[in-house]
């Protein structure tokens, strides 16, 4: 099986990307609000959403519920970045449509698992989880 990594990448997180570090990306676009999800989202037309959970916050049930209903954003692959497990919420966003998650735990840990970050790299570029890792840290 062939993988290859999404050409159009929305990031959803706070102001805390220097400008520098995503300039080199054309195909990623930052956005600071949760307002602008949607408009970004008909403007970009995005493969993959890669949400800040913490960020999000309220919005975030909201955003995905609105996600699912509509049948223009079902072909949009959902990840969401966590700082850790939860068995019980991560289930209840999984229901939501998130399809993958990124835990700062795992990627931080002294062990890091190659096969882990070669599973995210095959989704998006793994120094753009690097950056949020360090830029959230």
């Amino acid at each position: 099986m062939i993988r290859t990594r999404f050409k159009k990448v929305l990031l959803v997180a706070p102001e805390i990307f220097p400008n520098q570090l995503l300039a080199d990306y054309t195909n990623v676009k930052h956005i600071s609000a949760a307002g602008s999800v949607f408009p970004s989202i008909h403007e970009m037309n995005p493969d993959v959403i890669v949400f800040d959970y913490d960020f999000m916050g309220r919005d975030f049930e909201r955003t995905l519920r609105r996600i699912q209903t509509n049948k223009f954003y079902h072909k949009i692959k959902i990840c969401c970045f966590k700082n850790s497990a939860n068995t019980k919420i991560d289930s209840f966003l999984k229901v939501l449509g998130v399809d993958h998650f990124i835990y700062r735990d795992e990627l931080t840990a002294e062990t890091k698992n190659k096969s882990l970050l070669n599973t995210f790299s095959s989704v998006i570029d793994a120094s753009i989880v690097k950056w949020v890792i360090n830029a959230t840290h």
